[in-house]
């Protein structure tokens, strides 16, 4: 069971003049981000590399910014489950290659195993075969992985094992240093186990890349981490999506609700054409970014109110794909937060929280002559969504001060106003059946 740390009450006050309207006294709503800001952003890194840690943490830490890491498990000191091919033995697919070609029924499954054939050189065939696959040329990937077979039986390769680059930059990250960094807040998620191609691998081995991966983060994290996940490549293959999403309940790839909008990085479409209620909107920094583009990325968030901008970064400095100087993300962060008074800065599962719980409670309240009672009601799992949500709530004018009363803790609210009438707002958990704002009459 996720231990679950009681939260103090955080009341928000807004202002602005305006005329009451009586008729909405009682009404309450819950705000669409939390503490009432107008956008949401997620820090996403992606792999594990070490000068993501190195470089990137301790300028976060001195903004106070924080951020979600998806981590290779695999190669991380101190995992129980490295890359492996699960499966027949190896050995009896490479002899099965020599007389009967790579199609349709067997290629998921070569797919899998050619990574562990035993000989350098395999990484490469498997990349190809993978190009290939996903651009729709299913034939020259079937031919990809019967040369690469062939290139093993006829010896022609020398015996061992390739190290991506993405195993490569992230190595020496231990699970002690992912427990610190977790202790600080930052969210950990997976990025599997190996940083594989789901999408040419049959149902076993990917299976095994996303078990194995939350398994390991369960062990060494606890529950609350294994709830995020990204599967490499940024992905959506529809076969891939049917299998990851029973394993993590957020995929940065995929969120199929029904209220957003998801616009993935490498999509040129704009979020303001977009009539959802929310829209995932994700940004993908590169080498050559500039950074006016990236800060436009923050002022069009600003613009509206229904968009959460999801940053994905890569390299840092000299390590990893498309990589970033520090300097310009730092930069670049403190752009975001001196914008941060009106946007949510949070981890890209506690933002997917947020509104899941949203948009499934139901609140109801009843006004009464110096009191309104406010209830809530959800079907969601409290261990898995436990972000407290942010109500408002109009009341009467002639009140002056409001008591905020939920759980036995009271806590003290002035009344504000908005163009519609006066209120307040105020964060409580979903799972509190009910809270109870009064006329403060001290």
């Amino acid at each position: 069971m996720l231990k679950i740390s009681f939260y103090p009450l955080v009341i928000i006050l807004l202002m602005s003049g305006c005329a009451e309207n009586a008729k909405l006294n009682g009404q309450t709503e819950i705000t669409k981000w939390k503490d009432g800001k107008t956008g949401a952003v997620s820090i996403t890194y992606d792999d594990g590399i070490r000068t993501q840690f190195s470089e990137m943490l301790p300028i976060m830490e001195r903004l106070q910014l924080p951020a979600t890491f998806f981590v290779i498990t695999g190669p991380i000191k101190g995992s129980d489950d490295a890359g492996k091919f699960a499966g027949r033995p190896v050995k009896e697919i490479i002899n099965e290659t020599a007389h009967v070609p790579t199609n349709a029924d067997n290629f998921f499954e070569r797919a899998s195993a050619i990574r562990y054939s035993g000989f350098k050189g395999m990484q490469a065939y498997y990349d190809k075969a993978d190009e290939f696959y996903e651009s729709g040329q299913k034939e020259n990937a079937y031919k990809v992985i019967d040369t690469g077979y062939e290139k093993v039986r006829s010896g022609k390769l020398v015996p061992g094992k390739d190290t991506s680059m993405e195993i490569a930059s992230e190595a020496g990250l231990s699970w002690d240093d992912l427990k610190l960094y977790a202790s600080r807040g930052y969210e950990i998620a997976s990025h599997t186990v190996t940083h594989a191609h789901l999408a040419i691998m049959d149902t076993a081995n990917m299976l095994y890349e996303l078990q194995k991966s939350r398994q390991d983060i369960l062990d060494h994290l606890g529950e609350k981490y294994t709830f995020s996940a990204e599967v490499p490549f940024g992905i959506e293959d529809p076969r891939v999506m049917k299998t990851a999403l029973p394993v993590y309940p957020s995929l940065r790839n995929l969120m199929p609700e029904p209220y957003m909008k998801e616009i993935n990085r490498g999509d040129k479409a704009q979020p303001v054409t977009a009539d959802k209620e929310y829209v995932q909107w994700q940004r993908g920094p590169l080498s050559k970014t500039p950074l006016a583009k990236m800060q436009s990325w923050i002022d069009t968030t600003l613009a509206h109110n229904n968009i959460w901008l999801v940053l994905v970064f890569h390299g840092i400095d000299t390590l990893g794909w498309e990589p970033l100087p520090h300097e310009l993300v730092d930069t670049y962060f403190q752009y975001i937060k001196k914008n941060e008074p009106n946007l949510w800065v949070a981890t890209f599962g506690d933002v997917g929280r947020y509104m899941r719980e949203r948009m499934d409670t139901k609140v109801t309240s009843n006004l009464n002559a110096d009191s309104i009672a406010v209830s809530l009601s959800r079907s969601l799992d409290k261990n898995i969504y436990y972000i407290p949500l942010t109500l408002k709530t109009y009341v009467p004018a002639a009140w002056g001060k409001v008591k905020v009363v939920q759980d036995g803790k009271i806590t003290g609210a002035t009344v504000q106003k908005d163009a519609k009438g006066t209120y307040v707002l105020y964060s409580v958990y979903p799972d509190i059946a009910s809270v109870v704002l009064k006329k403060d009459k001290s």
